[in-house]
């Protein structure tokens, strides 16, 4: 869901050269995965009515509960990119920011607090725990910054990159001391998220910033990303499972990067179309790969 989103906004950005077929992609994309997003969302009040219990288990495990914060984070980004398109909705998107930013800093100060007191297990320490405060800041100053809030949207980016800083300390000491537990390496996805999305907020938050700027953010990301390729044989030794969609979304990101910074700079089209197309591959295969699993009745975990 969460990468269906940034993929729509990849190709919204990609008809920023005029070619008339990126919009309707883009419009397709966002309707399916806002579609998808109040279905899941409506499931999740289900759950929440029937099997508290369940989702109270969630919420107090240290990975599963930093995942909960896809829930907010679709809503955020389904308000960033829905709301540019369709603003006779600001008053409704300002409320449903306002709750999903509530749910995202609850989260947020519950994995802070156990990543920064030592109640963490050493196994539990993954990628994920970036989604609930980075994720929140990131993600929350494109909302706030589409709801005209461009003052509270760079105090929220900053938030988000003060917390990736204070997390990526341990995070990456984790990663160096060897391969995560086999059902939590499709996280690892998460790793290459923070530098192409904070690169992609400012890109947003700034639109002046010259090409050679988004540049220097394009090379941070390279190095997340070739890490997470060179441990290939961590992740791709489990079996294919949903949580490899964490690839999703900075697959996405990176690729929204690289056609803002071939739109401000002049660069030839073809490097953007080469970057969405290859995000596109991606998505595809976790398309296939998901609608698989659904075919067998495997996608859900049994017991």
């Amino acid at each position: 869901m969460f990468g269906l989103l940034g993929f729509s906004s990849a190709w919204r950005r990609l008809g920023s050269f005029a070619t008339g077929y990126t919009d309707l992609i883009a419009t397709a994309l966002l309707a399916l995965s806002t579609a998808l997003l109040a279905l899941l969302l409506l499931l999740w009040l289900i759950k929440m009515v029937r099997f508290r219990s369940d989702v109270q288990r969630d919420f107090a495990h240290p990975v599963h509960g930093a995942m909960l914060s896809l829930i907010s984070l679709s809503v955020l980004l389904c308000v960033a990119i829905g709301l540019p398109i369709y603003p006779q909705y600001s008053e409704i998107a300002a409320s449903v920011t306002f709750a999903a930013l509530l749910w995202q800093g609850v989260i947020a100060l519950r994995v802070v607090a156990r990543a920064t007191t030592n109640d963490l297990p050493a196994d539990m320490v993954t990628p994920a725990l970036y989604l609930p405060p980075v994720g929140g800041g990131l993600i929350g100053a494109l909302a706030l910054n589409a709801l005209g809030s461009h003052g509270w949207a760079v105090l929220l980016f900053g938030m988000g990159v003060g917390a990736w800083v204070l997390l990526e300390a341990r995070v990456l000491n984790r990663m160096f001391a060897g391969p995560l537990p086999p059902p939590l390496r499709p996280t690892l996805g998460v790793e290459i998220a923070p530098a192409p999305v904070a690169t992609l907020v400012a890109a947003t938050l700034w639109p002046e910033l010259p090409a050679d700027v988004l540049l220097i953010g394009i090379g941070i990301s390279c190095g997340p990303l070739i890490a997470v390729l060179a441990r290939w044989r961590w992740w791709t030794s489990v079996p294919f499972s949903a949580g490899f969609w964490s690839f999703s979304f900075p697959i996405a990101a990176f690729a929204s990067v690289i056609v803002e910074a071939v739109r401000r700079g002049g660069w030839p089209m073809e490097v953007a179309y080469g970057a969405v197309l290859a995000a596109t591959a991606v998505i595809g295969f976790l398309v296939a790969r998901t609608l698989m699993l659904l075919f067998r009745g495997r996608l859900l975990p049994s017991g």
